[in-house]
């Protein structure tokens, strides 16, 4: 966890996962760089809002991979999904929802969450059914700042296909990632 400039109630928190998703900002904002997963993101991002003050909003920018063909560019989400929590099953279980799908905008794909990277066709095609974005901070990202009524905002920019190769396209195509959300940053926050 890594947080750069002072958190005010007047501007927005901008939260990645790694640096290099971040490489572009122009430092005129606050900046969290929680790590990659569900855990280091909410633990990063409680422990910061905990401390408080808290900003405006929460801005979860950050690369996604595309679970349906054709995907590309940069989304801001409408509703954010858990992939790897079975909540039917829990709920079963328990009778209480662990883990409701979590609506962050009015329009827009819907980002599917997990611990893992997906790079593999079946587990694509699985998702594609729930959801049009991967990703693997958002849905917890969104969790904790709804948990402290605090507006949230996941913005992803298509990094790969989410399928075979991922992890190679996702290498070579990172920082043309970042360039992109800076720019959407800069026209969208300022």
């Amino acid at each position: 966890m890594r947080l750069s400039g002072a958190i005010k109630p007047d501007r927005p928190l901008l939260v990645l996962a790694v640096e290099k998703e971040a490489a572009h900002l122009d430092g005129s904002m606050p900046v969290l760089l929680t790590g990659m997963g569900k855990v280091n993101a909410a633990a990063a991002l409680a422990a910061v809002l905990g401390r408080g003050p808290l900003p405006s909003a929460v801005v979860n920018l950050g690369t996604a991979g595309a679970l349906r063909d054709g995907l590309q560019g940069t989304h801001e989400v409408s509703r954010v999904i858990q992939h790897d929590l079975n909540t039917a099953f829990l709920y079963t279980l328990t009778g209480r929802t662990y883990g409701a799908p979590l609506q962050v905008g009015d329009s827009g794909p819907v980002l599917a969450t997990g611990d893992s990277f997906i790079s593999d066709e079946a587990a694509r095609e699985r998702l594609a059914a729930h959801a049009d974005l991967v990703d693997m901070e958002g849905y917890a990202l969104a969790a904790v700042a709804k948990k402290l009524d605090v507006p949230v905002r996941l913005v992803k920019h298509v990094s790969d296909e989410a399928g075979e190769g991922a992890a190679r396209t996702w290498r070579e195509s990172v920082d043309d990632c970042a360039k992109a959300l800076a720019a959407w940053a800069r026209d969208n926050l300022n």
